[in-house]
C-alpha cells in the first residue's frame, strides 16, 4: 500500500520555510559629498555606498582629473530589519570613503562610480563641487544623502578617528600637495604678541608612514628674536591626530621658545629635515621642508617706569637677601639680588645694588635657573654681591625696583624690595676703621708694622761680590768640536751618498733575488692549497710563482705573453731547450687544471713537484 501523505507534508513544509525566510532587497548603489562647496586647499569626502551587492561585484571608483584622492578607506555592515509579524529583511551595506582635494577652483564634476556585477552595470549619478581658491574651513554640517536609505555607519566614527573621540583636530594645518603621506609642519601658540612677549614654536612631523630615523634639522632662522630651547626630544614619540578628517602620527621635532625683540612684521623661515622612512633595507630618505610663519609684534605701550627695558615682560618677583646683617669690621657681607619669574630670564637686567660709600660692593657674579612650565620659560636670575665695610656703623641698603610690563594685565608694574639695615661694629683689636689703628706712642716701636700701610715694600739690597775673570770662548773644551762639527757632516753626508750609489747599482740584482725567493714563498702557499677543495685556486697560484721566478730570472715582465713569446724570451736569455719545455708544460698544466680540471690530489702533487724543479733546475 503507498503513503502518499508524507510527501504532501515535505511539500507544505518547504513552502512554509520559503515564507519565513528572510527577504533580501534589491541593489542599490550611490555617491554623495560631504559639502557642496570647498576650497584648494580643503579636503573633503566623498563617499560611494553598494547596497545587496553580490560577492563578486567590482566597483570602480570615478577619476576626475582635476581632483586628486589623498586616502580611502572601505567599511561594510550587515542591518536585519523586522517588521511585526513580517519576513525579516536583511541588508548587506558597504561604504568606500574618498578624501579627495580639488587642484584648481572651478565647478567640478565627479564622474559616476561604476559597479560590475555578473550580468548588469550599475552607475550612480555625477556630483558637482564648487571650488574657490585657498581654504574655506570645516564642513558646514551633515552630508546630504539620499533620503531613500538610511546611513547605517551614522552612528559609527570616521575612518581614523577614535571611538572614543580622543584623537587631536587639527583642521588648521594646510597639508602640502605630493606630501600628503608625510610632511613638517611648524606651528605658534599665538601670532600677536608684545615686544619681549614669549612666543613658543613647535615643529612637527606629521606622517602616515613608518619612520626610522630623522637624519637632519635645520631650525628656521630667528632674525629679531631671542630663542631659547624648551624641548628636544631625542627618540621619536607619535601622538595621534586628525588633519582635516585624515588621521597622522605627530612627531614632536623641537620646541623653542621666542622673544621678539623688535615691533613689526617678523617672519619665521621655513624649518628643513631629512627623514628616513621603513626599516633597513627598504629605507628611503626624503628631504621636507616646512611652512613660513610671520608674527605681529606690537611695540610696549605708552607710560613705561623709568628703567624700563623691553626685555621686561613677564610677571616678575624681586626679593634681597643679606647675609649677615651685623658683622665685625673686616668681614664680608653676601648680598643676593633674585628677580624670579616668568619670561626672558636669561635676558633681564636686574636692579644695580647701591650703598654707602662706608660699604664697598665688588662686581656681582651672576647665575640663571631655568624651570619651564607648560612650554612658558620660567626661572630665576641671581646676582650675587659681596660688600666689605669699611668703618664702623649703622648703614642701609636702599630698596630696590624693578619696573616689567606684564602682557596678562596688560599694563605696567614695579616689583620692589624693603631696605635692608646693616650693623658693622668694631673687631677684636677695637679699630673702627680700617684706615686707622689706636696704637699706644710708647710701643709704636715695636708694634707690627703692615708694609702696605708704611711705605710699600723695599726692594732687597743687592750684594756684590768679586769673581776671577771668565775663560776665553776658544779656549773652552767645547769650541773644537762645535767648530769642526759642520765638517763632520759634510763628510758624513758625502760618505752616505757614495754609499748608496754603491747600493743602487746592485739594487737590481738584488731585487732579482728578493723575486726569486717570493716565488718560492708563493710555491709554499700553493702547497697548503693542495689538500683544500678549491682546485682553481691552487693552480693560480703555481702560475703565479712561476710567472714570478721567471719574470726574476729573465730580468724583464712576463705576465700577459703568449706561451711562444715566452719561449723566445727563455731562448734569448740562454735557457736550455729541455728546461724551456719544462717550464712550458707546467704553465700548460696550470692552465688545464684550473678551467679544465685537476681536482685529483695527485695530479696536483705532481704539478707541484714539476714546478719546484724547474725552479731548483734554473739555479744549477
Amino acid at each position: 500500500m503507498r503513503r502518499t501523505g508524507s510527501g504532501w507534508r515535505m511539500v507544505l513544509a518547504g513552502l512554509a520555510v520559503l515564507a519565513s525566510a528572510p527577504a533580501w532587497a534589491a541593489i542599490e548603489f550611490y555617491q554623495s559629498v560631504d559639502r557642496p562647496e570647498v576650497g584648494t586647499e580643503d579636503a573633503f569626502r566623498l563617499t560611494v555606498v553598494v547596497v545587496d551587492a553580490p560577492p563578486s561585484a567590482q566597483v570602480q571608483f570615478p577619476a576626475p582629473k582635476d581632483i586628486e584622492v589623498i586616502s580611502s578607506s572601505r567599511s561594510s555592515q550587515r542591518s536585519i530589519q523586522l517588521s511585526g509579524g513580517g519576513p525579516a529583511v536583511i541588508q548587506d551595506v558597504t561604504k568606500h570613503t574618498l578624501v579627495m582635494r580639488a587642484l584648481r577652483p572651478g565647478r567640478l564634476i565627479i564622474p559616476p562610480a561604476v559597479l560590475q556585477t555578473a550580468g548588469r552595470t550599475y552607475r550612480t549619478e555625477p556630483v558637482e563641487i564648487t571650488v574657490s581658491p585657498g581654504r574655506l574651513g570645516p564642513p558646514p554640517g551633515q552630508a546630504s544623502r539620499p533620503s531613500r536609505l538610511p546611513d547605517p555607519f551614522r552612528n559609527f566614527p570616521t575612518p581614523g578617528q577614535s571611538p572614543l573621540g580622543d584623537d587631536a583636530e587639527d583642521e588648521d594645518t594646510i597639508i602640502p600637495r605630493g606630501d600628503s603621506d608625510l610632511f613638517l609642519r611648524a606651528s605658534l601658540d599665538r601670532d600677536d604678541v608684545y615686544v619681549g612677549e614669549q612666543v613658543t614654536l613647535s615643529l612637527y612631523i606629521y606622517s602616515r608612514v613608518d619612520l626610522s630615523s630623522v637624519d637632519a634639522v635645520t631650525m628656521p632662522k630667528l632674525e629679531g628674536f631671542w630663542s631659547e630651547e624648551v624641548e628636544s626630544p631625542t627618540q621619536l614619540s607619535g601622538e595621534r591626530r586628525t588633519v582635516n578628517g585624515i588621521p597622522y602620527r605627530a612627531y614632536l621635532l623641537r620646541r623653542r621658545a621666542l622673544f621678539p625683540v623688535k615691533a613689526g612684521s617678523l617672519t619665521i623661515t621655513a624649518a628643513e629635515a631629512d627623514i628616513t622612512t621603513g626599516f633597513l633595507f627598504a629605507g628611503h630618505r626624503v628631504h621636507r621642508v616646512a611652512n613660513v610663519l610671520k608674527v605681529r609684534v606690537k611695540p610696549l605701550p605708552p607710560g613705561a617706569p623709568p628703567g624700563m627695558a623691553n626685555a621686561h615682560v613677564g610677571d616678575w618677583q624681586l626679593t634681597l637677601d643679606v647675609s649677615p646683617t651685623s658683622v665685625e669690621l673686616g668681614q664680608p657681607i653676601t648680598v643676593r639680588v633674585t628677580l624670579e619669574g616668568s619670561g626672558n630670564v636669561k635676558n633681564v637686567t636686574p636692579p644695580k645694588l647701591n650703598a654707602p660709600s662706608a660699604l664697598k660692593v665688588y662686581d656681582p657674579s651672576t647665575s640663571d635657573r631655568l624651570s619651564p612650565v607648560r612650554n612658558r620659560i620660567q626661572g630665576q636670575r641671581v646676582q650675587e654681591y659681596l660688600v666689605m665695610p669699611q668703618r664702623t656703623g649703622t648703614f642701609t641698603l636702599p630698596a630696590l625696583e624693578f619696573p616689567y610690563f606684564d602682557p596678562g594685565r596688560r599694563a605696567y608694574d614695579v616689583a620692589r624690595t624693603d631696605p635692608v639695615t646693616v650693623t658693622v661694629e668694631a673687631g677684636s683689636g677695637g679699630a673702627t676703621s680700617l684706615g686707622s689703628t689706636p696704637t699706644p706712642v710708647a710701643d709704636a716701636a715695636n708694634a707690627p708694622k703692615n708694609v702696605l700701610t708704611v711705605g710699600g715694600l723695599r726692594p732687597p739690597r743687592h750684594q756684590a761680590r768679586f769673581v776671577a775673570p771668565a775663560v776665553p770662548l776658544w779656549e773652552r773644551a767645547f769650541f773644537l768640536p762645535t767648530v769642526l762639527a759642520p765638517v763632520g757632516l759634510l763628510l758624513g753626508v758625502a760618505l752616505l751618498g757614495q754609499m748608496r750609489g754603491k747600493l743602487f747599482s746592485q739594487t737590481e740584482v738584488g731585487r732579482n733575488n728578493q723575486q726569486a725567493k717570493a716565488a718560492r714563498k708563493r710555491l709554499e702557499a700553493a702547497e697548503k692549497l693542495k689538500g683544500q677543495g678549491s682546485a682553481s685556486a691552487f693552480y693560480a697560484e703555481v702560475e703565479k710563482a712561476l710567472m714570478g721566478f721567471l719574470e726574476a730570472r729573465l730580468r724583464t715582465p712576463v705576465v700577459g705573453l703568449t706561451r711562444e713569446a715566452l719561449g723566445e724570451k727563455m731562448a734569448q736569455a740562454g735557457v736550455a731547450p729541455t728546461h724551456r719545455s719544462r717550464v712550458l708544460y707546467v704553465l700548460e698544466a696550470c692552465d688545464v687544471g684550473r678551467f679544465g680540471g685537476g681536482a685529483e690530489p695527485s695530479e696536483r702533487n705532481r704539478i707541484l713537484d714539476a714546478a719546484e724543479a724547474v725552479m731548483e733546475k734554473w739555479e744549477k
